[in-house]
């Protein structure tokens, strides 16, 4: 399922046009991130929760030349499915 696609379901199952779907669904998306840049977690009761882990600095090989490369930390958005996702896609 594409954004657009998600926007058509959501303004379907709302009776929202899609203007008014997209907007929710960019909103959504807009508050999820800002939550995780400023270090805390969305948890989605049944859905599942979004956090942020934290990548050490490391050193990895370049695979052309085989040469060692430093990899920089960084922080990696993370979701865990929650048991009614995983309840609902394995039915």
């Amino acid at each position: 399922m594409t954004k657009n696609e998600l926007i058509a379901a959501v303004a379907d199952a709302a009776s929202l046009t899609k203007a008014q779907a997209g907007a929710a669904v960019d909103a959504t998306f807009d508050a999820i991130a800002a939550t995780l840049k400023a270090g805390g977690d969305v948890k989605l009761v049944g859905f599942g929760a979004f956090s942020v882990t934290k990548r050490a600095a490391r050193e990895g090989r370049d695979p052309r030349t085989g040469k060692p490369v430093q990899i920089k930390a960084s922080n990696a958005p993370k979701f865990s499915a929650g048991k009614g996702l995983k309840d609902a896609v394995n039915s």
